[in-house]
């Protein structure tokens, strides 16, 4: 986004032709995403607000925002111009653009907002688009039916029908304007998925959710959230997604997580007429206030006493920037938590700081993944926070919406997490970790000494393996059947994934790493690996002696073997059998990451482990893998634990596939798959040529693709011909890659030639 300033700015450039209306997404966080939406008046970046203009009365003017703020577009209400003699002359003359000065993409309402407030309005439906259209909008928006919150579902089901109707004669009225389709649908879960279901069906280039600002005047935000999750789940993801009427900087960081990619409002101005001033927490009045409690560029040079001291239209005036500037600042910080990966970091400290935006946001983290709460209520226990932010009524109805969020998720993460108490293992990149390692990841099939244990390190942050590798590679080639897990503060994970994120890095005070052993919970983790049954071992990596430690718990359990100390307890004789166990450790750390990273069945990850070699570093640590003839297959990344392929890794990785290459896209379906490799994407034979060079594909060049790809994950490139041309790291799920025309589709790695 452009850089706050003094001076008047060029008006932008249009967009081509060819590709006008097309939505570029070009990073993302999740279902957060940053985009671009290419227009006749520039290209206009995403997350991003639309001020509302009231061409009648213009608090702040439309020139000043595209040259102070650099905002990049605006909306206006076509139906206000259209009743205004005067407006609608100079508009049907001139064009919008000039009647408000203003260079940027403009959008223009309907007056099905004025509906809502006043009645009914006195336009057609082809008449207001044919309008729109007439005066040079970029974006027009045809006149659906609202939908309040205190309509019974009938009522709400004849809107949305109503809605549906409009929609073909709008678009056709339309003509090669940017047309809105709003989705209605109130307070109801199916009448939200009906409306977004049957509107996608029509050539809109962006969905606004209506009927959703008495919603949050009523501060309703688990409502907000709701009709969130139940509309865009159902919605072309390429195509943007505008909340209408949402403009508070306090509901930013949920939208923005939840895949909003526009916001309008006049909250900036009108607040500023009642004396009041937006903030990332809520609403403040200035009557009584001291000093600001953030500053900014419009309030710099004023305390709060010299602005109520101002006459009314300079005081309005200033505050309305101040507004402006506050509410810009808050998305300027979603899009960069977006380029972080800290989006839902975000919505956290947000939800601490208003009660029904909490709720909202406990509803949203816990009730879909949680239908626990009907014991608590059963067995008349007191309920915390969490559960009682459920729906005890609605139990089981949001999996699929909340899956549609896990789908979108990228892991490992660079940088780990930041630890903020319990919400830190509700966020969705943390339960895809965990998702991915219980389904993927499986324990060994060994008999034998301790084959019925769990060995459980905790009591201390990593790195592990400087401390314990060697000590595991000896218990390991003495009890070969013998698991061996670390506790971390997002759960157990084997201790042959020691460095993959975000489990290996917390970030947090000491004791969520110090912390004792909680059995029962870790029990319970144990079940979902298949190890439930098994004896648990727990080893305080906190004392002073490891050896020592695990020879007194093995000793508890008559696991020693007669040995008398712990020296001769994990003693091995030969230098050789040493370096062999210390081999076979590496070579089980190779199958953890072929299943987890790789998606690979445990029997394959298994086949290859046994006959690699490894290329470490002076510490130990495995930099590269070769196959038994030298060829370097893959390389272990030290930033996050992850795997990075070489093309000789995935020529092997191709020979070694057995389901048939995709034919078409599919969508996005990963879990039931697991186990089936690499995804696979084929381009078609324009984007062939630029593969095998190592050029990135791009969206639009895809005409098939494997149902569980996903995002930040390895996959195959494949011509239509079935060859393998290449690999790289998809930047989408199934469902976006079939949906999306235009960005980066793949980051390719490296391409193989003919």
């Amino acid at each position: 986004m452009a850089a706050w300033m003094d001076a008047s700015r060029p008006n932008p450039a249009p967009c081509k032709d060819s590709d006008r209306g097309l939505f570029e997404i070009y990073a993302r966080d999740g279902r957060a995403r940053l985009g671009k939406l290419h227009t006749s008046h520039g290209i206009l970046e995403t997350p991003t607000l639309l001020p509302v203009i009231n061409p009648n009365i213009r608090t702040i003017e439309p020139r000043e925002m595209w040259d102070r703020y650099g905002i990049g577009a605006l909306i206006t209400n076509s139906y206000i111009i259209w009743k205004h003699d005067e407006l609608k002359s100079k508009a049907l003359a001139d064009g919008v653009h000039e009647l408000l000065d203003y260079p940027g993409v403009v959008m223009t309402d309907s007056g099905t907002f004025q509906s809502y407030v006043y009645g009914d309005v006195e336009v057609g439906v082809e008449e207001i688009v044919n309008f729109q259209k007439s005066i040079g909008v970029d974006i027009a928006t045809m006149l659906d039916v609202f939908s309040r919150p205190d309509m019974t579902e009938r009522e709400v089901n004849e809107a949305v029908e109503e809605t549906i109707i409009r929609s073909e004669p709008s678009i056709v009225a339309s003509g090669d304007t940017m047309l809105n389709g709003p989705i209605q649908g109130g307070i109801f879960k199916n009448l939200r998925e009906k409306s977004a279901q049957e509107m996608a069906k029509f050539d809109f280039s962006v969905h606004p959710i209506g009927g959703i600002v008495p919603i949050m005047e009523q501060q309703r935000y688990r409502e907000y959230a709701k009709i969130m999750l139940s509309t865009i789940p159902h919605l072309p993801p390429n195509r943007p997604v505008h909340m209408f009427g949402c403009g508070h900087p306090m509901l930013f960081p949920m939208s923005v997580a939840l895949g909003a990619d526009l916001f309008d409002s006049a909250a900036y101005a009108l607040f500023a007429r009642d004396g009041r001033i937006l903030t990332p927490w809520g609403t403040e009045k200035i009557e009584d206030m001291v000093e600001w409690p953030i500053i900014s560029p419009a309030i710099a040079k004023h305390t709060p006493e010299q602005v109520r001291s101002m006459d009314k239209e300079e005081r309005i005036y200033v505050l309305s920037k101040y507004n402006l500037e506050i509410s810009l600042a808050e998305l300027s910080r979603c899009r960069q938590a977006v380029r972080d990966g800290t989006i839902w970091r975000l919505v956290e400290k947000r939800s601490h700081q208003h009660p029904a935006l909490r709720d909202a946001f406990l509803w949203l983290t816990t009730n879909p993944l949680n239908t626990k709460i009907a014991n608590f209520i059963a067995e008349e226990l007191p309920l915390d926070e969490k559960t009682s932010a459920q729906d005890l009524e609605l139990s089981g109805s949001w999996e699929q919406s909340w899956q549609w969020l896990l789908d979108s998720q990228t892991t490992p993460r660079k940088g780990g997490e930041q630890w903020a108490g319990s919400d830190t293992l509700h966020r969705p990149s943390v339960i895809v970790a965990q998702n991915n390692l219980k389904l993927s990841w499986h324990p060994r099939d060994s008999t034998g000494k301790a084959s019925n244990c769990v060995l459980i390190f905790f009591g201390a942050s990593g790195p592990w393996r400087d401390r314990c590798d060697k000590t595991v590679a000896k218990i390991l080639h003495k009890f070969p059947g013998l698991e061996i897990m670390i506790n971390t503060p997002l759960g157990i994970i084997p201790y042959t994934l020691e460095d993959l994120n975000p489990f290996c890095h917390v970030e947090g005070p000491d004791w969520i790493w110090n912390n004792r052993l909680n059995i029962a919970k870790i029990r319970g983790q144990l079940d979902e690996f298949n190890l439930g049954d098994r004896v648990i071992i727990p080893i305080d990596l906190n004392k002073d002696s490891l050896t020592d430690t695990i020879f007194t718990k093995f000793s508890e359990h008559n696991l020693t073997a007669g040995a008398d100390t712990s020296d001769d307890f994990l003693k091995i004789d030969s230098p050789d059998e040493f370096d062999l166990s210390i081999k076979q450790l590496n070579r089980l750390k190779v199958a953890s990451k072929l299943s987890v990273l790789l998606n690979l069945n445990h029997e394959i990850s298994n086949e290859i482990a046994k006959s690699v070699e490894f290329v470490t570093n002076r510490h130990g640590r495995i930099k590269n893998v070769l196959s038994s003839s030298g060829s370097h297959l893959f390389s272990f990344r030290l930033t996050d634990g992850g795997v990075s392929l070489t093309n000789e890794g995935a020529i092997e990785l191709f020979n070694l596939r057995r389901e048939q290459l995709p034919t078409q896209h599919n969508e996005t379906s990963i879990f039931p798959n697991v186990g089936l490799g690499p995804a696979v994407v084929v381009v078609n034979e324009d984007s062939e040529p630029f593969v095998r060079k190592g050029r990135n594909v791009f969206n639009g060049f895809i005409i098939a693709t494997d149902p569980w790809i996903r995002p930040g994950q390895p996959c195959l490139i494949c011509n239509q011909s079935g060859e393998l041309i290449g690999h790289g790291v998809s930047q989408f799920n199934a469902t976006d890659l079939q949906a999306l025309r235009k960005g980066v589709a793949i980051k390719t790695r490296d391409g193989i030639s003919t």
